[in-house]
């Protein structure tokens, strides 16, 4: 009886990659926790933004109404949604190790680096999709509800698309310091009290410190950095601008998760 030859299909890296880049959108978009997230995050940013635009210029005086950054105040929401995007990142990485799903996933893929990077693609494109549109969504509630022409704005203005976008990206990196948080601790608690720690903490710190020191060191602490790609106004921004405090912030986020992939393959899934 003939042995009956079966062909062998020649590895291709790329394929191979798209195929786990699949793998990780049917994981991320199949679990119910991440609509309601993502949702949250649409809702805080374009409902506050349509609050701010209908109820804070009443309550302004006309000095206030020529130094407040517009854009900023209809992007308010940003503090609320970034909880929803970084807890979402956090959850990406953690969820896998709590439940011991990661053990089947890097059985099926063997090479682990490959399993986060796609994680990160993914996480990435979404999050930053999500906070783009999220962002423009609040921009147009707080123009459409604004009770005070004289605060408005159009996309054309010095620095309000760049604002605008660069507030979707501002939640993409904050989620990806979450991920990579949780990669290093791979226990959702544990990476969610040290993603919040670490952004809000700091700022709460340095206010014990001296003047010098707090000017010093102030625009380096990630909140404050971050928050400078979505002021439009340069009145108020730190010395390191939009661009510079954006690059020192992702820094963050970069450095969490260089250390979460040299981890990796020595530890136990």
């Amino acid at each position: 009886m003939e042995a009956i030859a079966v062909p062998v299909v020649p590895y291709n890296p790329v394929s191979s990659f798209v195929d786990v880049l699949k793998s990780e959108f049917l994981k991320l978009s199949s679990v119910r926790s991440t609509f309601w997230t993502l949702l949250s995050a649409v809702v805080f940013n374009v409902g506050l933004g349509a609050a701010v635009g209908a109820f804070v210029p009443n309550h302004l005086d006309a000095d206030d109404k020529k130094t407040l950054d517009a854009i900023r105040l209809s992007l308010g929401g940003l503090h609320l949604s970034q909880i929803a995007i970084g807890v979402l990142g956090v959850l990406v990485m953690t969820s896998e190790y709590s439940t011991g799903m990661i053990r089947a996933t890097f059985s099926a893929v063997p090479q682990r680096r490959t399993v986060l990077v796609a994680k990160t693609v993914v996480f990435s494109v979404t999050a930053i999709v999500v906070g783009i549109v999220s962002c423009f969504g609040a921009y147009f509630a707080y123009e459409a509800a604004l009770s005070d022409s004289s605060m408005s704005s159009s996309l054309g203005d010095p620095g309000v698309l760049r604002a605008l976008i660069g507030g979707g990206f501002y939640l993409a990196v904050l989620g990806l310091l979450g991920l990579g948080l949780g990669l290093v601790i791979r226990a959702s608690a544990g990476a969610i009290a040290a993603l919040f720690g670490l952004l809000f903490v700091p700022g709460i710190l340095i206010d014990l410190l001296p003047g010098a020191w707090k000017d010093t060191v102030g625009p380096y602490l990630p909140m404050d950095a971050g928050s400078q790609i979505f002021i439009a106004s340069a009145r108020g921004q730190s010395t390191l601008g939009p661009w510079g405090g954006f690059g020192v912030f992702s820094l963050y986020a970069a450095v969490a998760l260089v250390i979460g992939f040299a981890l990796i393959n020595r530890r136990d899934a």
